[in-house]
C-alpha cells in the first residue's frame, strides 16, 4: 500500500522564490475554531454549569432547617461550600442566614387499575426558604417545588421503592440547583 504525501509550493515573500512545505496542520484550524467559539460564547454571558460565586452576604452562612438530614439540606450544604461559602455553627459569626422553612415530599395516586390498585404515583418535593443578613431580609420566603410521576407495579415492589428513592434524590438535586441560582442573584 502506498502513502500519499501532499506538499504545497508557496512563494517566499522576501525572495520571490518557490519553496516546498506542508500545509498548515488540521489541528491549527481546530484550535482556531475552538478559541473563536469560546470567545463568542463567553461574550454572550454563557457559563458552564458548576461553581457559581456566592454574594458577600453568604460568604459565611448559617443554615437553619427543621431536619438537617434530608437530601435537600445535605445537598445545599455541599453546594454552599463548593461555591466558595463557609458554613458556620453560630448565627453570631454568620454574614447571612438561610432558613429552610419547609422541606416536604408528598406522594399522591394518579391512576388506579380496574381492581382499585394504584398504577401511577406523583411525587412532589417542596422547599420553602428565606435569606436574611445582618438583621435585614435579603430574600423573602419563597416556595419552590419539583414534581415527578412514576408507574407502580406490585410485582416489582422493591424495584419501585428504589425508583422512588432515586427520584427523591434527583428532585432534591434539582431543588438545590434552583435555590443556588436564586441565592447567587442576591
Amino acid at each position: 500500500m502506498s502513502t500519499l504525501r501532499a506538499t504545497v509550493t508557496r512563494r517566499c515573500p522576501s525572495h520571490g522564490a518557490r519553496r516546498a512545505g506542508s500545509a498548515r496542520p488540521a489541528g491549527f484550524r481546530a484550535l482556531a475554531l475552538t478559541v473563536a467559539a469560546a470567545v463568542l460564547l463567553s461574550g454572550c454571558g454563557f457559563r458552564l454549569q458548576g461553581r457559581t460565586p456566592l454574594p458577600a452576604p453568604l460568604a459565611a452562612a448559617y443554615l437553619v432547617a427543621p431536619n438537617d438530614q434530608t437530601d435537600f439540606v445535605q445537598g445545599l450544604r455541599k453546594a454552599l461550600i463548593t461555591n466558595g461559602g463557609k458554613l458556620v455553627d453560630d448565627s453570631g459569626r454568620a454574614t447571612g442566614t438561610v432558613r429552610i422553612l419547609t422541606d416536604d415530599v408528598t406522594s399522591k395516586i394518579l391512576s388506579v387499575s380496574a381492581n382499585n390498585i394504584p398504577r401511577e404515583y406523583e411525587l412532589t418535593y417542596t422547599v420553602e426558604f428565606s435569606v436574611s443578613g445582618k438583621g435585614e431580609e435579603l430574600l423573602p420566603a419563597q416556595k419552590v417545588s419539583v414534581t415527578r410521576d412514576y408507574s407502580f407495579n406490585e410485582r416489582t415492589l422493591l424495584a419501585k421503592e428504589n425508583e422512588e428513592a432515586i427520584l427523591r434524590e434527583g428532585m432534591a438535586r434539582d431543588l438545590v440547583s434552583i435555590v443556588m441560582r436564586r441565592l447567587s442573584s442576591l
